[in-house]
């Protein structure tokens, strides 16, 4: 039997896992996954992907959408579905992020998340 302690990290793997799957499956791009455990209360996993348009970023969001809720991850908070420009799916122990490229490009949210370089620190 797993320890209490364990479960957790099962499921945030399950949802993270699930979420990866659904979009590849729909053929998202520059799909990235940064680990924010300890970082941020808001969540443990970030994953940031791209649509190539409107309709491909609502596509990729509602597929996602129903494989969390399929893979009995829950019901997720959506913002942004609507426009589709930046849809966020919150589904608790992980947040993720899809945007249209040039909408991506101009927040560069995975930026703030990561470590940053040595080099970036240094005056110049």
């Amino acid at each position: 039997m797993p320890s209490p302690a364990g479960a957790p990290e099962s499921s945030v793997s399950r949802a993270v896992n699930a979420a990866l799957r659904s979009l590849e499956d729909s053929k998202a791009e520059d799909i990235v996954s940064i680990d924010i455990h300890g970082k941020s209360p808001l969540a443990d996993y970030m994953i940031v992907a791209s649509g190539r348009s409107h309709r491909h970023v609502a596509a990729v969001a509602e597929h996602l959408i129903r494989a969390l809720k399929n893979a009995g991850i829950g019901a997720a908070r959506v913002e942004g579905l609507a426009g589709a420009d930046w849809v966020l799916i919150d589904s608790g122990d992980i947040i993720v992020h899809v945007f249209r490229p040039e909408v991506r490009e101009f927040y560069n949210i995975e930026k703030m998340w990561q470590t940053p370089d040595l080099e970036d620190e240094t005056v110049h």
